[in-house]
């Protein structure tokens, strides 16, 4: 096999890792990876053999500029991260170019988990996963509702955008908090309901946020690759623990949970399951169609997963691997030299 070229477009700086994995692949496969982002500086870009600055344009005009960069560098490989969603919109563009896309082909799914009280729609009644308590609200009139009927079931309460990627948006409420004190601490992500609703009612109305139980007890991250036809070949779930540790936690009823959604929903090539847990029960925060922000902690338990999505996208048959569970990891920065 010949030098497989992948490009990556605008993606976290995490891409570093997974450029590195990819191309440190135990079976020697050579692989050669071009990176584009707005900011020529961006860490994404620094594992790239070559790089090349984004247009500020949307849409199919994105989708255009991802095309021709494909085109005009013979890429086989495509592995996107911005503009998913149109980019599987279109994908038949890089179809007719040769270009093999990691992306989700089934653009309803890819929507609903993009935008999130739909995606929790889609799941309800299907026995896969338990949806946390929420209500979707346009109107600080509807906001405050909806914080009324979750405080009456007993719920501590938080909100976010139903279309956000990460922490973005995300606010708990606390009718503790004291404004003058908060000046003085660290930066927080509480609010209270005054500050909230006060806030909101700026506004006639804002776009769709999602008010729901706060879910306050031990987060996992269920890192999980698939193959193109959606069979799951690996999933590892990393608990979040205290600042920077996870551990590599071999939970059956978290494996059984990535199973149930693997197979009832056939999410291809790599993705992420993101639970918490409340009174005992792992809820659904998200899930991602795409590399975690973590993932490279989680290949610390021997499983090179951005390797294995590439093999799946490739069509190449690998087995299942065996990950080794019970690691106790976490993370510090490194300093890089940038030479452009």
């Amino acid at each position: 096999m010949g030098m497989t070229r992948v490009y990556m477009n605008r993606w976290f700086s995490v891409a570093y890792h997974y450029i590195n994995m990819i191309r440190n692949n135990p079976d020697g496969q050579a692989f050669e990876f071009f990176g584009t982002h707005p900011d020529i500086n961006h860490m994404s870009l620094l594992a790239s053999d070559h790089i090349g600055t984004e247009p500020a344009v949307f849409g199919l005009d994105y989708v255009n500029f991802c095309v021709d960069f494909c085109r005009k560098n013979e890429i086989d490989i495509f592995i996107p991260r911005l503009h998913m969603e149109e980019i599987s919109r279109y994908v038949h563009l890089f179809d007719e170019i040769g270009t093999k896309v990691m992306v989700c082909r089934d653009i309803e799914l890819l929507d609903a988990m993009i935008e999130k009280d739909k995606f929790y729609e889609a799941l309800k009644g299907k026995d896969l996963v338990t949806i946390p308590d929420y209500r979707v609200v346009n109107t600080a009139e509807q906001f405050k509702l909806a914080y009324e009927e979750l405080t009456a079931a007993g719920h501590k309460v938080c909100f976010k955008p139903t279309i956000s990627e990460g922490g973005m948006g995300f606010r708990i409420i606390d009718n503790d908090r004291d404004p003058l004190r908060d000046l003085y601490g660290y930066v927080t992500l509480s609010t209270t309901f005054e500050q909230a609703y006060e806030t909101l009612s700026q506004a006639e109305r804002f776009d769709s946020i999602m008010v729901m139980e706060l879910l306050d007890g031990t987060e996992y991250s269920i890192d999980c690759v698939s193959t193109a036809e959606g069979e799951l070949l690996t999933a590892i779930p990393r608990r979040k623990s205290t600042g920077r540790t996870y551990l590599l936690e071999e939970s059956p009823e978290l494996l059984d949970m990535a199973s149930r959604i693997a197979a009832a929903l056939r999410i291809p090539y790599a993705f992420n399951i993101q639970v918490r847990y409340n009174n005992g029960i792992p809820k659904l925060l998200e899930i991602n169609p795409r590399m975690s922000g973590g993932l490279y902690i989680t290949c610390l338990s021997g499983v090179n997963m951005p390797y294995l999505a590439v093999q799946a996208l490739q069509g190449l048959k690998v087995e299942p691997p065996v990950p080794q569970f019970g690691i106790q990891a976490g993370y510090v920065e490194q300093p890089l030299i940038m030479q452009q």
